[in-house]
C-alpha cells in the first residue's frame, strides 16, 4: 500500500507535486482507515480534507468495494466518515496509473521494444503485475482523455508452448478457471513455480515471489530461473494480445508491480519475442513502443491527476 500527500503544482508539464510518501504492508493493519490515520499522524498536525483511494475491485451500490487481493473490507464512505474528510473518492488503481503515465520523464522509462520516436495517435495501454494484474486504456480525445478501467487480469490465461500448456493443465487441477493474473502477478509467480515444482516432482522451497526472483537473478536455482523466464514469456504474449484487443497504437506502459525488481532479467528474456509473435500482426506490433515505467510513486500521482481532471470536467 502506497500513500502520499500531494498538491497541485501549477506546472502543466508536472501538474502534481508529491510532498510526502510512504509504503505500508496491508496485512499489518486491520483496515485502510488505520493506515491513513497513521500517515496523517506523521504530518505534524497538518489538516487533510480530501482523499482519493485508487484500488482494484468492483464497487457496489453502497460504496463497498469487492476486492480479491486486500485482507480487509474496503468501504470508502465509512473511511471518509471516520477520518472526518470533507470528501473521499474512489478510482480504479490502473485507471489512476493511466492518468499519470504520460507525465513521466524520459529518464523514468525504459524502452523494451518499438520505435524511439513519438508513438502514433491512439489509445495507450497501461498494465502491471502486482498483487494482481491491473490494466487500463488511456484514450485521447479532443478534450480531456478518457480512461477505460478493465478487468483484463480476469481473462483466461492462454499458453503459447508445450511447457505452458502443461503448467495450465496442472493449475486446472485446482480450479476450473485460470485467469491471467493467476500466473502474471506476484502471487502468480508463486503459482507458476509451485506448478512447475509439482510437474518436476520436487519440493517448493520458496515462500514469497521475492525469494524466487532473487534466486533466479542470482542463478542459484535453475528451477527458479525457469519459472521467471516462463513468467516473462507469458507476460510478453499477454501484453501482445492486449495491444491487439485494445488497439494500443499510442504505446504500452508496464507500470510498477514486480517488474522494476526484474528489470535486467526482463530485458534479456523472451518477453519481446513473445510480444511480437502474433503471426501477420507482428509488423503492427513492431510499431508500438513498450516502456517499463520506473516511477515508484506513479499510483499516488495518478490518483491526484485523476482527481484534478475530474474537477476540470466539472468546472468546464
Amino acid at each position: 500500500m502506497r500513500i502520499g500527500l500531494v498538491q497541485a503544482s501549477g506546472d502543466p508539464a508536472h501538474p502534481v507535486a508529491v510532498l510526502q510518501y510512504r509504503k505500508y504492508v496491508c496485512a499489518d493493519y486491520p483496515g485502510l482507515a488505520e493506515i491513513i490515520e497513521d500517515f496523517i499522524a506523521g504530518l505534524d498536525g497538518l489538516r487533510v480534507h480530501r482523499g482519493v483511494i485508487a484500488s482494484a475491485g468492483y464497487p457496489l451500490e453502497d460504496g463497498t468495494v469487492i476486492t480479491a487481493n486486500l485482507p480487509w473490507r474496503l468501504s470508502p464512505p465509512e473511511i471518509g466518515q471516520r477520518l472526518g474528510f470533507d470528501e473521499i473518492r474512489l478510482v480504479n488503481d490502473f485507471e489512476a496509473v493511466a492518468h499519470a503515465a504520460t507525465y513521466v520523464d524520459a529518464n523514468e522509462v525504459l524502452l523494451l521494444t518499438g520505435p524511439t520516436a513519438a508513438p502514433l495517435p491512439g489509445p495507450a495501454l497501461v498494465l502491471g503485475p502486482g498483487t494482481g494484474l491491473g490494466a487500463a486504456v488511456w484514450i485521447p480525445t479532443g478534450g480531456r482523455p478518457v480512461v477505460l478501467a478493465t478487468e483484463a487480469g480476469q481473462a483466461a490465461l492462454t499458453p503459447g508452448n508445450a511447457i505452458e500448456m502443461a503448467l495450465l493443465a496442472e493449475m486446472l487441477k485446482q480450479r476450473t478457471h485460470v485467469p491471467v493474473e493467476h500466473a502474471l502477478s506476484g502471487p502468480g509467480l508463486m503459482n507458476l513455480h509451485a506448478a512447475l515444482c509439482a510437474m518436476r516432482g520436487v519440493d517448493n522451497r520458496y515462500s514469497s515471489p521475492g525469494e524466487i526472483t532473487a534466486a533466479a537473478i542470482a542463478g542459484s536455482d535453475p528451477l527458479a530461473r525457469e519459472s521467471l523466464e516462463i513468467f516473462c514469456g507469458l507476460l510478453g504474449s499477454a501484453v501482445g494480445d492486449m495491444a491487439l484487443l485494445y488497439g494500443a497504437q499510442g504505446g504500452i506502459y508496464l507500470a510498477g508491480g514486480i517488474l522494476p525488481q526484474i528489470r535486467e532479467f526482463l530485458l534479456h528474456s523472451s518477453f519481446v519475442e513473445r510480444f511480437l509473435n502474433k503471426g501477420p500482426m507482428r509488423a503492427a506490433l513492431e510499431r508500438i513502443p513498450v516502456r517499463l515505467v520506473e516511477h515508484g510513486q506513479l499510483g499516488v500521482m495518478g490518483a491526484a491527476h485523476w482527481y484534478l481532471d475530474q474537477d476540470k470536467g466539472k468546472n468546464g
